[in-house]
């Protein structure tokens, strides 16, 4: 498989005076790994995660993801990445509210300009593939934890991204929806067509990725054999 990530020495520092968050970082992640970035709060987890989704920059050093310098690319290549290259997934999973699950999961399309005729007929797709078929007409406060989880990610792969983050996708859920929202990742991660980094504080979760990249301090602690 071939890198589609790489970090070299990438820092990021907050404040005055500066205190690093991430503390000259060097990685490289393959086209297709699931990896799960596990750590206690302040670790630099989310900090990282924020550098790959081009949300923020490094303070010094290089971010690059399919090949492009997300340290230093403009505002309208980072829009581009992500609305053609990323899917995100958050642990309050961000519906829209007043829009259907449906139409949800239908924006990013329409935010790409798709053409509206095939845009319904391909967020129905997704939404089967996650098991939600049976709520595509309901609104997010219809829905339990998990099937928000559900929708969310639905919504992050409808464009077929080939990289999706998951900022402890399950962390806001009980055990059963946990699991369930776990399997829908795990199963995107198997066709090996994404590439998947998801961020969490379970080990159990962890235990599921192909690889475990454990932060302490800012940095990458000896990973777990």
């Amino acid at each position: 498989m071939n890198t589609v990530i790489r970090l070299v020495k990438a820092s990021r520092s907050y404040g005055t005076p500066p205190v690093a968050a991430l503390d000259s970082i060097s990685l490289e992640i393959n086209r297709g790994e699931f990896v799960a970035i596990t750590g206690a709060s302040g670790s630099g987890k989310s900090t990282l995660l924020n550098l790959l989704g081009g949300l923020d920059h490094p303070t010094t050093g290089e971010v690059v993801v399919d090949g492009l310098h997300l340290e230093s690319a403009g505002e309208k290549e980072l829009t581009l990445y992500r609305r053609s290259k990323l899917g995100m997934v958050f642990q309050f999973f961000n519906l829209l509210p007043s829009m259907s699950v449906t139409e949800n999961v239908e924006l990013p399309l329409l935010l790409r300009g798709d053409a509206p005729a095939g845009v319904r007929s391909a967020a129905l797709a997704m939404l089967d593939q996650v098991g939600m078929a049976h709520r595509a007409s309901h609104f997010p406060h219809q829905l339990s934890g998990g099937e928000m989880q559900r929708a969310a990610i639905a919504r992050a792969l409808i464009h077929t991204p080939s990289l999706l983050l998951a900022d402890e996708p399950t962390g806001n859920l009980d055990s059963g929806n946990a699991s369930q929202v776990l399997e829908v990742i795990a199963k995107i991660a198997s066709l090996r067509t994404t590439t998947v980094i998801m961020v969490t504080h379970s080990d159990s979760v962890a235990a599921q990725a192909d690889r475990r990249i454990q932060m302490k301090d800012g940095r990458i602690a000896p990973e777990a054999s």
